[in-house]
């Protein structure tokens, strides 16, 4: 089983999760953007998004089927994925391996999120840096908003202002529901 969590830059996705795996030891945590810093080492990002790259996706979906094959634990997803098609290219990809997956997205306000990016820290030893990636995600943000209308079926909308502990218990109640009931 995968529990993805969807969302814009600051939606929380990274601290939901880790207080999903506080509750769910066995869970393993797998962030695809790991897969996109090292493509971004081996190969050019034109656009600038390794998301943009079909082996990025390819690849980010057969890592995910072999955590779940090879070790038969739940796999804890935080990654924004907000481009229809592609998030339709790696969740097909699952299903068609026989991997339930639940997706939830975190919906919260602009102003929220730009606080949040505000108060990050991206690259402490590199502040130039640090800035060109807080403006790079401030400017997703309206993507990401829109992305809320044209979510893939099944997705469980949440509020990503409410605190960890109470998405936490949402995505666990969901998630033991599904199981239950066979999905």
């Amino acid at each position: 089983m995968i529990v993805w969590v969807n969302g814009a830059f600051g939606s929380g996705k990274t601290t939901l999760v880790d207080e999903l795996r506080l509750r769910w030891p066995e869970a393993l945590v797998y962030d695809p953007e790991m897969i996109g810093y090292v493509l971004r080492e081996i190969v050019e990002v034109p656009t600038g998004d390794f998301q943009d790259l079909r082996l990025w996706r390819r690849e980010v979906a057969s890592l995910a089927v072999g955590l779940v094959e090879e070790y038969h634990r739940p796999v804890l997803v935080p990654m924004t994925l907000i481009e229809p098609a592609y998030a339709g290219e790696i969740f097909s990809a699952l299903k068609d391996a026989g991997i339930d997956v639940h997706h939830f997205f975190l919906k919260v306000s602009r102003e929220v999120l730009e606080k949040r990016i505000d108060g990050r820290s991206f690259t402490p030893d590199n502040p130039e840096q640090d800035e060109r990636v807080r403006r790079w995600c401030k400017g997703r943000i309206e993507a990401c908003m829109t992305a809320a209308d044209a979510l893939p079926i099944g997705t469980v909308v949440l509020d990503g202002e409410l605190s960890p502990q109470e998405l936490a218990d949402q995505v666990l109640v969901r998630v033991r529901a599904g199981r239950s009931s066979g999905t």
